[in-house]
């Protein structure tokens, strides 16, 4: 009796298709590992670089399970952290499910309400969505959950170490476990990633309560193993070249001279710097689209469309292009400084390499001293085969809260001791019950005979356009939407409306890379209305959020490169004469066996190369001879100038034994979103384990200290 073969596992009008309509010979290793696993019911996760045909690997034996035992209705759900990625799949997805006769459907923020009824009149069998728009069918007052979501058995997260490290994926995971409840069966989950350093934690964190209680594994084949030890084979494969450029008028200008009639994907980590770099490109005469979060949905489905069509072009992006959006057949990546992990770099190489006889690669221009060591920095991780692991956010009290308030949304009574139920042990709902007494305490919820229903305090706060507030974790910073007659452009800061000075002349905004000049603000409306400036350089701005710099990993590394290790890649002459400048210039600040402390003019610096968060946390542990006032950086922290050797050596050793978590002001508290749904001290706590690093911290602290006195 002969073995089956991959295609004799799928459902016999899916192998069907799949040799003939897609005219695969065969799957690939991943879909062929997946097949049995998946089609048995088993929780997984899916490893594979960029385009490895992981969706496939996930939907092929999830449609042969619905068609070999009968799911019907909304059985399967793809999730994405994109509303691009999920517009880009439905196409895919309906052929693929439309071989067998079922139908695949989107529900998200942007789609019409005339389409969701359609779904609600007729469910389809996979629906893609966001965990956002679980949530809001789970409260909404005209939808009935139980009747959409109480049949799924499937659920296939997309990307899921995107969610894993935020706010969202706790999200997530909640709301998958009060869909088990209404489904009254464990769901089976399957997650799709790119490399990560830790894959089976991911997998243990993805399947909740069914860790322990049902099979799950990982799937990996092929997928080169993340370990230091893979050093020894020599770097990943890819042209990679590190070039210093020091200005991003200059990087314009490097972009426009290189690989014309190539199709290049440039990435930058701020919208200000997308804007600044389109506005630049297309001065030089460059067909240049852009894609930003504050971009209008139209402006960039415009610019998406038009770069998937064209060829001698250039699309700049943050990272709303990093993860899977197919922008057609592209020739080049270049990154300007760098992205904040080897993960988000491994994901944008990856848009690269995909015909046959080509080969992965990236250009890194860097455009100041910190540009060129994170991203000498990056590469040398790289270099060492090195991922980041993938830890979810610490203590997400704030999403407890969230979902206290959101299932008394969805149940017309929760049991005042039986709510714990929902989550079925999920970690962060063990605990609670402080929460729950804060809540109640405070008004917005009240108990009505054991019963938990939504209160006068939870109306008042979230309770605008029916809850919609609640569907999200994050807080949006207020934004105007700017519109050049009928036509939304995109938002900006409303800072930038404030009246100009007189002779200054008309306000400019940069935005979608180019000038407009504002016409009229319609504040009560947060509305800005533009026209196309006829000179004159606008300005662009958006309020970043907390932006926590360097891993203590990163930051070793960068030390490690200023110590004379070259990453293993091409160096431009202008790249390899900025690091030796770097490293002549921080001779002193860098010792390969510890920590440096400097004096020079005064000022004593202890050179911890660390990273942000270690050193956020090494402030507050060494309160009392740290420059408490400091603008905390990656590299270094500024120490009272009376500390001499002796004293450094007790106080570092006791203060090894008792690290303190980073103080948390109230401007940090306001950017939590449901900080006022929490006690301050538990929105404190959460706050404070998210910006700390005690074990990079501990370590600095019990590394010898050099002392390097100057003048």
């Amino acid at each position: 009796m002969t073995a089956p073969t991959s295609f004799d596992l799928l459902h016999p009008t899916l192998a069907y298709h799949v040799a003939n309509t897609l005219g695969w010979p065969t799957l690939r290793p991943l879909q062929r590992e997946a097949l049995a696993p998946l089609i048995n019911g088993d929780d997984a996760v899916l490893l594979a670089p960029t385009a490895g045909g992981k969706t496939e690997a996930a939907v092929f034996p999830l449609l042969t399970a619905m068609a070999n035992q009968q799911w019907d209705r909304v059985s399967v759900l793809y999730v994405c952290p994109l509303k691009a990625l999920l517009n880009n799949l439905l196409p895919r997805l309906q052929g693929y499910t439309g071989w067998l006769g079922r139908t695949a459907a989107l529900w998200h923020g942007d789609v019409t309400a005339a389409a969701r009824q359609r779904i609600l009149r007729t469910p389809p069998d996979v629906l893609l969505t966001t965990p956002e728009s679980i949530e809001a069918m789970l409260v909404s007052t005209t939808v009935d959950h139980r009747a959409l979501l109480g049949n799924v058995r499937a659920v296939i997260v997309d990307e899921v170490h995107a969610f894993a490290s935020d706010d969202r994926g706790w999200h997530l995971l909640a709301v998958l476990e009060r869909l088990t409840r209404l489904s009254q069966r464990p769901l089976q989950r399957v997650g799709l990633s790119a490399t990560v350093g830790n894959p089976h934690d991911l997998l243990t964190w993805l399947q909740g309560s069914n860790a322990g209680n049902r099979p799950g594994r990982v799937i990996a084949p092929g997928v080169p193993r993340v370990s230091p030890a893979a050093a020894k084979n020599g770097p990943p494969p890819g042209e990679v070249e590190l070039d210093y450029v020091g200005s991003p008028e200059n990087a314009a200008t490097v972009i426009a001279a290189l690989h014309r009639g190539e199709k290049r994907l440039v990435f930058c980590d701020s919208r200000q710097l997308v804007e600044r770099i389109g506005a630049a490109l297309r001065a030089k005469g460059v067909t240049v689209f852009l894609s930003h979060a504050s971009l209008s949905v139209d402006e960039r489905r415009r610019a998406e469309q038009a770069f998937a069509e064209a060829r001698d072009c250039v699309i700049v992006a943050t990272s709303t292009l990093e993860l899977g959006i197919d922008v057609g057949d592209l020739d080049r990546v270049i990154q300007i400084n760098a992205p904040a992990t080897v993960a988000s770099f491994l994901q944008r190489i990856g848009r690269t390499g995909r015909r046959p006889d080509t080969t992965r690669n990236c250009l890194f221009l860097a455009l100041n001293d910190m540009g060129l060591l994170g991203a000498a920095g990056l590469l040398h991780l790289w270099g060492q085969h090195w991922v980041e692991p993938v830890h979810p956010t610490p203590e997400p009290r704030h999403i407890v809260a969230q979902q206290l308030l959101a299932l008394s949304l969805q149940e017309p009574k929760v049991g005042e001791r039986l709510w714990t139920e929902w989550w079925n042990g999920l970690a962060p709902f063990t605990e609670g019950e402080p929460i729950l007494a804060h809540l109640l305490r405070e008004g917005f919820l009240t108990s009505d005979n054991g019963m938990l229903i939504v209160g006068p305090e939870a109306e008042r706060r979230f309770g605008h356009r029916h809850f919609a507030e609640l569907t999200s974790v994050f807080t949006a910073p207020p934004e105007f939407t700017v519109l050049h007659g009928r036509t939304e452009i995109g938002r900006t800061n409303p800072a930038l409306l404030s009246a100009a000075e007189p002779g200054e002349g008309p306000r400019l905004l940069l935005l979608a890379g180019r000038s407009w000049a504002v016409t009229g603000v319609d504040w009560k409306r947060r509305r800005c209305y533009v026209e196309p400036a006829d000179s004159g350089e606008g300005r662009a701005r958006w309020d970043s959020g907390t932006v926590l710099g360097w891993s203590f990993e990163l930051a070793r590394a960068v030390r490690d490169v200023l110590l004379g290790t070259d990453p293993p890649v091409k160096l431009t002459r202008r790249a390899v004469d900025a690091l030796t400048h770097a490293r002549d210039r921080h001779a002193d600040h860098v010792h390969p066996d510890g920590t440096v402390i400097t004096r020079s003019n005064g000022e004593l610096r202890w050179w911890t190369w660390a990273g942000t968060r270690a050193n956020l946390t090494l402030r507050a542990t060494l309160s009392g001879i740290v420059d408490p006032g400091q603008q905390v950086r990656d590299t270094h922290l500024r120490l009272s100038g009376d500390v001499d050797r002796t004293r450094w050596r007790a106080i570092r050793t006791a203060a090894a034994e008792r690290i303190v978590l980073p103080e948390v002001d109230d401007k940090a508290l306001h950017g939590l979103k449901f900080t006022a749904a929490l006690p301050r001290h538990l929105a404190e706590r959460t706050l404070a384990a998210r910006l700390a690093d005690v074990a990079g911290a501990r370590t600095a602290l019990t590394e010898p200290t050099r002392f390097v006195v100057g003048e």
